[in-house]
């Protein structure tokens, strides 16, 4: 006679758990984030507000694991080497201007990135999940580029990763001027004259 299975509440948890990541990014873009609600993410998921508190602590840890979670968290892949590093990250700086000028992520990122400024557990969390490992595989495209003789040896691989990432993002945030592609052409060209070999 066959076992009779009942449901099984590890699916129930993750069925539950994407219904409320996909609630919490469709909303934030729809009303904005100080209008984004723990009650309202609730009630677009169909769960209870105690489900949602026991997972996590804020609506910015929620909306932060959200973008993770549809950025695909863990699957971060390497720069490409083409052995072109101005081709190389034109092309990766190009693609990040692109999301980040997308109107369907411009508020929730927006809301996301003044959450991070203000939340010093949640900063932390971003550090590690995100900033850090994004951090590494640029450095480590930027260390196939010493070897090759593309970029001196000496270059503090830090500072590098700044100068070359950060502007875009300051000029996003910042609104300071237009996000475009010939701004990433630029901001690479500029920054590879100071960090080529002598």
């Amino acid at each position: 006679m066959p076992t009779k299975v009942g449901p099984d509440p590890s699916r129930r948890n993750d069925n539950a758990r994407r219904a409320i990541l996909i609630a919490a990014i469709e909303l934030v873009g729809e009303v904005g984030y100080p209008k984004l609600s723990i009650e309202g993410i609730a009630q677009a998921a169909g769960v209870g507000k105690q489900t949602i508190y026991r997972w996590w602590p804020s609506k910015g840890a929620l909306l932060f694991d959200a973008f993770l979670s549809f950025a695909g968290e863990g699957e971060a892949a390497a720069l490409p080497d083409t052995g072109d590093l101005s081709a190389d990250l034109k092309l990766v700086l190009k693609a990040t201007v692109d999301e980040l000028e997308d109107p369907r992520n411009d508020k929730a990122m927006r809301a996301m990135h003044v959450e991070i400024v203000n939340d010093p557990v949640l900063a932390a969390d971003y550090r590690a999940r995100l900033d850090q490992p994004m951090r590494e595989l640029k450095k480590e495209r930027l260390r196939a580029a010493q070897r090759a003789g593309q970029l001196a040896g000496d270059v503090d691989l830090e500072v590098a990763v700044d100068l070359l990432f950060g502007p875009v993002l300051n000029r996003w945030l910042q609104r300071t001027g237009p996000l475009t592609h010939e701004y990433v052409e630029h901001v690479v060209d500029t920054a590879l004259r100071g960090l080529e070999p002598r």
